[in-house]
């Protein structure tokens, strides 16, 4: 892009700020009228010298304004963008989603709906849950072992089945193979869509009252595929 400069000017030379390294086309006239009063008068500039640089001139103007009409175009399709994304997103509200995140928020529910994706089918599945200060809570063993996604809920009570307190828990799932190769889940919650935030830092959605960027949405889904004849297996109530 072209960039203006800061120009004063002593004993006919031309002193600019090069903080941005190019010249813009108010310093390359100045510098081409300052040269003309100062030429020699019994050595002109050359006509043809002269016509260079105001071809030189011309074109560095018409590339500026050609930088500048692009500039307002880009400013004015990313308001556009902007507006019709704010647009969309709030259509969102009362969706049920599938999301990414590992972390439980207990505001008094009565349930966490959580899950996770095998890549291959495994031996065995436990699901480890940890309160804020990294204690764990509760152990579920995962039904589901065969290759794709599982899900089950969470009553937010601990192994002995008391109920834990509102606040912040993560879970992380376990997996042990068939064979020698190394299992990961990738994990994920199921949610409802309860508000549109639109911030400096971008669109926020709300689920389920709790804040998250539109990126953390994995997919949108119809009641169907989050009941428990839905497109992931229902792995029951723990």
């Amino acid at each position: 892009m072209l960039n203006s400069i800061n120009t004063s000017w002593s004993n006919g030379t031309p002193k600019y700020n090069d903080s941005h390294g190019i010249m813009g086309k108010d310093d390359f006239l100045k510098l081409m009228i300052e040269q003309l009063k100062n030429q020699d008068p019994l050595n002109p500039m050359d006509s043809h010298e002269f016509a260079a640089q105001l071809a030189q001139f011309s074109s560095l103007e018409q590339l500026s304004n050609i930088n500048t009409s692009l500039r307002e175009s880009i400013d004015s399709n990313y308001l556009l963008a902007q507006s019709v994304n704010n647009t969309l997103t709030a259509t969102l509200i009362g969706k049920d989603v599938k999301f990414e995140s590992n972390v439980l928020h207990n505001q008094g529910e009565n349930t966490a709906r959580i899950g996770y994706n095998l890549p291959a089918n495994a031996k065995k599945v436990t699901i480890n849950i940890y309160d804020e200060s990294g204690k764990l809570v509760r152990t579920i063993d995962g039904k589901g072992i065969t290759k794709g996604d599982h899900k089950l809920s969470w009553d937010f009570t601990d192994n002995d089945g008391r109920r834990l307190t509102n606040g912040k828990y993560t879970f992380k799932v376990e997996v042990e193979s068939n064979g020698q190769e190394q299992l990961n889940a990738n994990v994920f919650q199921y949610g409802t869509i309860t508000g549109v935030k639109f911030t400096e830092s971008g669109t926020k959605i709300m689920i389920d009252n709790i804040e998250y960027y539109l990126s953390d949405i994995l997919e949108i889904l119809n009641s169907t595929q989050t009941s428990n004849t839905g497109a992931a297996k229902a792995d029951g109530t723990n």
